[in-house]
């Protein structure tokens, strides 16, 4: 009994080895530029719905942050359809190790949005940036089982989050396309690399 545990176990860290060797297929490109076109249009309705952001907290933090959640849902639910389909044995192993690459990065953003709002409300400002640049962190991490070009895409990431940064501090904070613009383009990207790297209409050929 004990050398049949002991060979599940070999068996079982021999499909986590092969899982974090092969190229992850789960992140549809359709989906991932639908996401882009939510951002967008988050960026519409706060310039249509709020005319000071900085007084109207509380409605920014629900579009975006709302924005942010249906995004990953959508995306982690066809994240689990696509992989069990083109994975098949390996798709609860793969998930697995997409999602330890992102959930650093999204406690760090969650807890780095309640310290500010906690505790240095007048420095909120700065948080699209800093999202950006905590998504590039996300990308470049995932890069190691994504296509390679997709660091192209994380670098965009970094490079709107530190333009967003600079931006805002020469007096356009909180304007709505200082999120629109980088997500949309940014998804809009990972969509076209991911369609063109993995072949398809949706990736899938």
């Amino acid at each position: 009994m004990q050398d049949l545990h002991k060979a599940l176990a070999d068996i079982d860290a021999i499909k986590k080895q092969v899982a974090r060797g092969t190229q992850f297929r789960g992140y549809g490109p359709v989906t991932i530029a639908f996401t882009g076109l939510l951002s967008l249009l988050a960026a519409f309705a706060q310039s249509q719905w709020l005319d000071n952001p900085r007084e109207q907290l509380t409605a920014f933090f629900i579009i975006w942050v709302g924005t942010a959640v249906l995004s990953a849902a959508l995306i982690g639910t066809e994240t689990v359809t696509r992989s069990r389909r083109l994975h098949s044995e390996l798709a609860d192993e793969m998930i697995y190790a997409a999602i330890e690459q992102l959930i650093p990065v999204g406690v760090a953003g969650a807890l780095l949005t309640f310290v500010l709002l906690r505790f240095a409300p007048d420095s909120l400002w700065l948080m699209p940036g800093l999202w950006q640049i905590l998504f590039s962190l996300g990308i470049f991490a995932s890069c190691r089982f994504l296509p390679r070009a997709l660091f192209v895409a994380g670098a965009w990431y970094l490079a709107s989050g530190l333009v967003c940064i600079a931006l805002a501090a020469a007096g356009h904070a909180w304007s709505p396309w200082l999120m629109g613009i980088p997500f949309g383009i940014g998804q809009l990207m990972m969509a076209g690399i991911l369609h063109y790297s993995l072949g398809g209409t949706d990736g899938e050929d």
